[in-house]
């Protein structure tokens, strides 16, 4: 019997996973003995019921998209909406699931070497791109070497710079040798920014809004509106349920609850925390909140004066209270941070690091040391950043005032946000979403040479400290260095993080899923693939 309910597990957790679908858990089930209406009997109402359905049309808002958006994978910012965009018409080598496990995709199987400096991964056969032509080895050296390199202009750029040669052994066998160990890149692999795409000369064809993906991109309009159509030849028989799908950026937060509420779309993200109560007492609506890895924060730029004197950014990390804006800004949808961002949700969170509180006095102190009796800052934002975020940097300047620290808030237009203000201004608002591991977290935004480093900020031993860390393959080791780079990013860096936020987004219940990924909202960005008319 032991043996039956472990095959039984196995079935659910498959299914779960979306690794088969409900014929092929029957067939299961059958194979084990078991009839469907036996397996009534035995709970698993849920997972029969599970049953994904074709059709209809599919309308998503997402709070973050822009004008200057862009298809090209150099230039991807990852908006909402490009986001979505993107794991709705590609395939990755890589997913990331429900509880952060990474599920093969193009990626067939892979196996490391044991110093995990070489990668080999065998490609699905049988999986064609829009236009008709097979994804093959070439594509992915192409797709992936676009991000590498002095000349490449991606963000992603500086995580990818561990890479020593990406080879093909074969038309469906891709070898990455790395010059140090990384025992986490498959979970970098599943980047959205890592889309594969078809090659075509020297780099990919993007232009012609081809993919691998479920959906086809038929319309494009950045900021504005974005339609596709089920591929009628996907690979996987059992995603990609929608017969077309609608994808709209709404940076308003009012009108995106307006939207939902009135029926006109089927799922928001960004819920606002002070409407989130009233949502979840619409009959129609179904209100979903999961805690991953979501933070914002306050970027100072550390390369220009004052923030290049680490006194400077010791005493604003001081002048703010942060559970004051943990009650007033997400209503308590949330837990305060601590200056850097790796939550208790990730595996090697130091639990022992000491909370910083708010300390005015101690703000004062640090002035005094950097040479100033006062301090006036500009604090650029828009509620682009995020939901509150004018409301969030206008409580920070009540709360800095008793430090002598006067806060010019700048509010900013919400279009262009991302491309005019952060990283231009010495000083603004922004959020990040939760990252499948440390070292992604770390790399994209604290490395010295990542284009995405928002503080500017480059320290010797943080940047030693995450390479080493990055080829670790002892946890307790790897503990240990994780747990000194959150400590010297918390007292060193130039990031203010008050929150970590809950991501809470609105679905019609009209909408049926299976088990969804906690990383980021609406099931990871994978509603469009996942999700289903019930």
């Amino acid at each position: 019997m032991t043996e039956l309910n472990t095959n039984i597990t196995s079935l659910q957790k498959l299914l779960s996973q979306q690794r088969i679908n409900r014929r092929e858990f029957i067939a299961g089930l059958s194979a084990l003995g078991i009839s469907a209406a036996f397996a009534s009997t035995l709970g698993l109402q849920s997972a029969l019921a599970a049953t994904p359905k074709r059709g209809g049309h599919f309308r998503i808002v997402t709070a973050h998209g822009a004008t200057t958006d862009s298809l090209d994978p150099e230039k991807n910012i990852v908006t909402g909406m490009i986001t979505t965009i993107d794991y709705a018409m590609h395939n990755y080598l890589t997913e990331t699931g429900p509880g952060g496990q990474i599920i093969p995709e193009l990626a067939e199987t892979w196996e490391a070497s044991p110093d995990a400096k070489s990668w080999r991964f065998k490609l699905r056969k049988g999986v064609d791109f829009h236009n008709g032509k097979s994804v093959a080895a070439k594509d992915v050296l192409a797709s992936i070497n676009i991000h590498r390199g002095e000349k490449s202009k991606s963000s992603i750029n500086p995580m990818l710079n561990n890479i020593k040669e990406i080879v093909a052994e074969d038309n469906h066998t891709v070898v990455i040798h790395l010059h140090g160990g990384n025992a986490d890149l498959p979970y970098l692999l599943a980047d959205v920014r890592l889309a594969i795409l078809p090659a075509k000369g020297n780099g990919v064809d993007w232009q012609s809004k081809v993919g691998a993906g479920g959906y086809l991109l038929k319309e494009f309009e950045p900021g504005v509106r974005a339609s596709l159509e089920r591929n009628p030849n996907y690979w996987k028989s059992d995603r990609a349920h929608f017969d077309t799908i609608e994808i709209l950026p709404v940076s308003d937060a009012t009108a995106r609850m307006t939207s939902i509420m009135t029926g006109k779309v089927d799922v928001i993200d960004r819920v606002d925390f002070k409407t989130a109560d009233m949502l979840k007492r619409q009959k129609s609506i179904v209100v979903k909140e999961t805690s991953g890895g979501l933070h914002y924060t306050f970027p100072m730029s550390t390369n220009r004066p004052p923030f290049n004197d680490i006194n400077v950014r010791r005493a604003v990390k001081h002048a703010v209270d942060r559970k004051a804006m943990l009650k007033t800004i997400l209503r308590g949808h949330g837990f305060v941070g601590n200056d850097q961002p790796i939550s208790p949700n990730y595996r090697f969170y130091d639990s022992k690091l000491e909370q910083r509180i708010y300390d005015p006095e101690k703000a004062k102190f640090y002035l005094k040391k950097a040479g100033f009796s006062k301090l006036s800052l500009d604090l650029h934002a828009a509620e682009a950043a995020y939901s509150g975020a004018v409301d969030a940097s206008i409580l920070f300047q009540s709360h800095a005032k008793k430090a002598g620290i006067s806060i010019n808030v700048v509010r900013e237009p919400n279009d262009g946000y991302w491309s005019n203000v952060w990283m231009k201004k010495s000083w603004s608002a922004c959020y990040w979403g939760g990252s499948s591991t440390e070292d992604i977290c770390f790399s994209q935004a604290y490395a010295g040479d990542s284009s995405w480093n928002d503080t500017f900020w480059n320290n010797k031993r943080f940047n030693e400290l995450l390479v080493n860390s990055r080829a670790e393959l002892d946890s307790d080791r790897r503990h240990k260095m994780y747990s000194e780079m959150q400590r010297i990013l918390r007292d060193d860096g130039g990031v203010v993080l008050p929150l970590f936020a809950n991501d809470i987004f609105a679905i019609s219940k009209k909408i049926a899923h299976s088990k969804l990924e906690e990383r980021w909202p609406c099931d990871g960005r994978r509603a469009c693939e996942r999700w289903w008319f019930a």
